[in-house]
């Protein structure tokens, strides 16, 4: 039991660093990088775009994150996308939001780690493990039963995604002495007034956590309510009527976001397509799938704007750091209008 232990402290030596766009200048680099073909060039046009979003005062910026790229050094890229008026509305995967994000505010660590490992020993010393990113599960249990600390602290009642992600905010900005990182992702957003959709918020730490919390109280307790979710996400899109998506991978928050034109639609609203759209991925289109759907079919179904898209094939931890900090150091952002889209949903 001991050599497993010391073992385990010696694969969990290495903690992820999350890249600080803040110091690493790209506009150079992007610049050169309009210049040349293939994804350079697509890069170099996507960057472009965001600075169009950027620029267009009346454009409300949607970011939306599938995938692991928080677990694997891009947290901080988000934090200062949110905290610097960069993103007005975030849609994300539950992982992303909480066994990520949310796991690091509670003070633990990912760390660095190989994709060449026996995994059923990885299991005997309770790591998980995304792709060569180690997790500590004992670690992560704290953050299924901080959930449910919140879940039952809260009223009885079926909940958006955005308002219980609200309360995780609330509760780690009142309760400094369980944070382990002050600059989260969820805490961020609580205080910059960012919304944070998870349309898929119980696949993650948080469904282990509310699961508890139901069975503990059957009687009276809270639920997710998914319907809610599309219901404020397009009302905040009939709200601002131009919007851009940055969008790193597929899955769920892509698709969530970009159908928020279709439900307006569909309930009677008159709003404009998507007007900007970036797509950072790697996924294959010839499989038919979502997730790989490119943005100029998301325009046939009526979602986005074909003449201001741009797809990047290209891994988003190489890809979204370069893009962001060529944005955060033209500097767009100082005079740009915040829209502070929570304070909308929280007057109701």
């Amino acid at each position: 039991m001991d050599g497993l232990i010391d073992q385990k402290r010696q694969l969990l030596s290495n903690p992820i660093q999350h890249i600080d766009i803040k110091v690493q200048d790209t506009r150079a680099l992007i610049s050169a990088f309009k210049g040349m073909s293939f994804s350079a060039r697509e890069l170099g046009r996507a960057c472009e775009l965001y600075e169009a979003m950027l620029r267009d005062d009346r454009c409300a910026i949607i970011l939306t994150v599938a995938g692991s790229t928080s677990a694997a050094g891009c947290m901080q890229v988000y934090v200062d996308l949110v905290r610097n008026n960069m993103v007005d509305i975030v849609v994300a995967t539950g992982a992303t939001i909480v066994d990520m994000d949310f796991f690091e505010a509670l003070g633990f660590r990912h760390y660095q780690g190989t994709q060449f490992v026996d995994d059923a020993r990885l299991r005997e010393m309770r790591i998980d493990r995304i792709y060569d990113t180690f997790i500590d599960e004992q670690d992560l249990q704290h953050c299924d039963l901080a959930t449910k600390e919140i879940a039952d602290s809260l009223e009885p009642r079926g909940y958006s995604s955005r308002e219980f992600i609200w309360e995780m905010g609330r509760w780690l900005v009142n309760n400094p002495d369980r944070v382990g990182k002050r600059d989260s992702l969820v805490q961020t957003a609580y205080e910059c007034n960012v919304p944070i959709f998870c349309p898929a918020f119980s696949d993650s730490s948080a469904g282990f956590g509310l699961v508890g919390h139901q069975v503990e109280r059957s009687a009276g307790h809270l639920s997710i309510d998914s319907v809610r979710d599309f219901r404020e996400l397009t009302r905040l899109k009939t709200s601002a009527q131009d919007t851009g998506l940055l969008m790193i991978g597929g899955g769920v928050p892509k698709n969530f976001a970009q159908d928020t034109v279709v439900c307006a639609e569909f309930i009677g609203k008159n709003v404009p397509l998507h007007r900007y759209s970036i797509l950072l991925t790697v996924a294959d289109v010839r499989d038919g799938a979502c997730s790989s759907s490119t943005l100029r079919e998301a325009c046939s179904w009526g979602k986005v704007d074909a003449s201001a898209e741009q797809m990047v094939y290209a891994e988003a931890t190489l890809a979204l750091p370069l893009l962001a900090a060529n944005s955060y150091h033209i500097g767009t952002w100082k005079t740009r209008r915040r829209h502070e889209m929570a304070k909308l949903l929280l007057a109701t």
